[in-house]
């Protein structure tokens, strides 16, 4: 009973998030109205039949807004984490499988980096280069392959003494299929976990951004930049602009987290 239980908790959270993901992706289609259309006649008007989750200061249908707000937090998520996990195999993969001085020199590099939190330095790259989505998806991925090298460079050096990679160098396998077919290959069980983890912490800092005023730029609707213009809306009694984005973030950051806790569960089990 216990072992169904285990696997029927990670397909109630892989739906529900499958199921947002699907709002967003065709938000577009979904959304009653469109996401800047102002109507002046319905200023911060509470839900109803017309507009299920109400109206905004500007009059702007506050559900439309929020599934074209999702698709733009979750791709600013999604390129950050590839563009993340991508620097951080090539970094954490070179270190773990050359070894030596080389490892030396760049985990100094890793642990100074590591110094500084990440938020910090996103911060103040994004106040410097204020711009389009894709320009803050960029320096999240940047700032943030940190924890994805560590750990790929733990589990290269790992596997790299094992018997079937010593093997293989001594049958002249080529160095790619080496690390790619053997290292790479069967550190991604590993890699996907943190990169679950990474996912959820990058939708964290979208909002945070934008929630300060540094991130998306207004015109454009996001989770993170409907908490902003929340912060006063919630003065005159506008209780939905911030309820519903924030209930969103909350619900998507959680299923998030439990699938990366339920994976991470099965793969220290599968060790053991």
């Amino acid at each position: 009973m216990r072992k169904e239980k285990q696997r029927k908790i990670p397909i109630f959270w892989l739906v529900l998030l499958a199921f947002i993901f699907g709002l967003t992706l065709f938000s577009s289609i979904l959304a009653p109205f469109e996401p800047n259309a102002m109507d002046m006649n319905h200023i911060y008007e509470a839900p109803t039949t017309t507009h299920f989750l109400g109206t905004d200061q500007l009059g702007r249908d506050v559900l439309s807004r929020l599934l074209i707000g999702g698709r733009v937090t979750l791709f600013i998520a999604i390129v950050s984490v590839v563009l993340a996990s991508i620097i951080g195999i090539i970094y954490g993969g070179i270190s773990g499988y050359f070894g030596g001085a080389v490892d030396a020199v760049m985990m100094r590099i890793l642990e100074a980096c590591l110094t500084i939190p990440s938020l910090v330095i996103v911060l103040a790259l994004q106040a410097i280069m204020q711009g389009s989505v894709w320009r803050m998806a960029i320096i999240m991925g940047v700032t943030s392959w940190f924890v994805t090298a560590r750990i790929v460079r733990s589990e290269f050096i790992r596997l790299k003494e094992a018997e079937f990679v010593q093997m293989a160098k001594m049958f002249r396998t080529p160095l790619w299929k080496i690390l790619f077919s053997h290292l790479l290959r069967n550190s991604f069980p590993a890699i996907f976990v943190v990169t679950i983890f990474n996912f959820a912490g990058a939708i964290f800092t979208e909002v945070s951004l934008s929630f300060l005023g540094i991130g998306v730029p207004p015109a454009i609707p996001s989770w993170g930049t409907m908490l902003y213009t929340a912060q006063n809306d919630l003065l005159v009694g506008a209780w939905w602009m911030g309820l519903f984005p924030g209930l969103l973030i909350f619900i998507t950051i959680l299923c998030v987290q439990a699938i990366g806790s339920t994976f991470k569960k099965g793969g220290e089990r599968t060790h053991v």
